[in-house]
C-alpha cells in the first residue's frame, strides 16, 4: 500500500480557529511548514491524490486550518504556511494565533509533520514548531522535502545534520522526502498509519480509487495551496 486509504481521503472543512473546527475527537495529524516548502504537494503525495490539497504558484495562500478526513475517526490538518515575504505583518500574526490556538487546545492531535525544504532547513518558523513539539512532548515527523534537488552526498549530509539537530527529542524523526519522486513516502506512511490508527486499513486490491464519500468537495478551495 503506497497511500493513505482513498475511500475517505476527502476535504472536510476549513476553519479560522479551533471554534470552527470539526468535533475534537478521534485522531488528528497536523501538517506545518514554511511557504514554498511543498506542504500541499506532500499531502497530495501521501494521500495518493493530485489535488486533495491544491497547490498554487503564489506562496502563502493557505490562510485557514484545512481538515481532510481519512477515516471516520482520523483527520489530516493542513496548517497555514509561514514565511512568505509579501504577507503583511498583521496577517502573519493572525496566522500564528490560529496555529498556536489549534496546537494548544486540540486534544485529538497525536502528531505533527513538519515539512522543510531540504536546501533551507531549520528556519525560525521551523524552530518554533520544533520548540512547541519539544515542550508538548508531541511526536514530530520532519520531512526534508525536495531531496531530489540534491545529490546523494548532500542529501545524506542534510539528513545527518537534522538527526543531530533533533537528537534531544526521542519522539522526533527526520526523513529524506520528495513529493515529486515519492522518496520517503513508505516510511512516512508507516508512521502516519500508526499515529492515526490506520494500520489495519487497506486500499482496494485492484489498485482503483473509489469515489470520495458523499457531501465532500474532494479538495480544499481557494484558501488552500501555496507551496508547490
Amino acid at each position: 500500500m503506497d497511500a493513505l486509504p482513498y475511500l475517505l481521503s476527502d476535504f472536510e472543512r476549513s476553519a479560522k480557529g479551533p471554534g470552527d473546527a470539526p468535533p475534537d475527537q478521534g485522531r488528528e495529524v497536523a501538517f506545518a511548514g514554511r511557504s514554498n516548502a511543498g506542504k500541499s504537494s506532500v499531502l497530495n503525495r501521501l494521500t495518493g491524490q493530485r489535488s486533495l490539497a491544491r497547490t498554487s504558484k503564489t506562496p502563502g495562500r493557505t490562510q485557514l486550518l484545512n481538515f481532510f478526513r481519512v477515516s471516520p475517526q482520523a483527520c489530516l490538518v493542513d496548517l497555514p504556511g509561514y514565511g512568505y515575504a509579501k504577507t503583511d505583518r498583521s496577517t502573519r500574526d493572525a496566522w500564528q494565533q490560529q496555529v498556536e490556538g489549534y496546537l494548544a487546545s486540540r486534544r485529538a492531535l497525536v502528531g505533527v509533520v513538519l515539512v522543510m525544504d531540504i536546501r533551507h532547513p531549520f528556519q525560525p518558523f521551523d524552530e518554533q514548531m520544533i520548540g512547541w513539539a519539544r515542550a508538548a512532548d508531541m511526536p514530530l515527523l520532519v520531512l526534508l522535502n525536495k531531496a531530489d534537488k540534491l545529490g546523494f552526498g548532500a542529501a545524506s549530509a542534510a539528513l545527518q545534520q537534522a538527526r543531530h539537530h533533533l537528537a534531544d527529542m526521542p519522539a522526533a524523526e527526520p526523513l529524506l522526502f520528495s513529493a515529486l519522486r515519492g522518496q520517503g513516502s513508505e516510511q512516512a506512511l508507516t508512521i502516519l498509519r500508526s499515529w492515526l490508527g490506520l494500520d489495519a486499513l487497506e486500499v482496494p486490491s485492484d489498485g482503483g480509487a473509489p469515489a470520495p464519500r458523499g457531501g465532500g468537495t474532494g479538495a480544499a478551495g481557494d484558501v488552500s495551496g501555496g507551496d508547490v
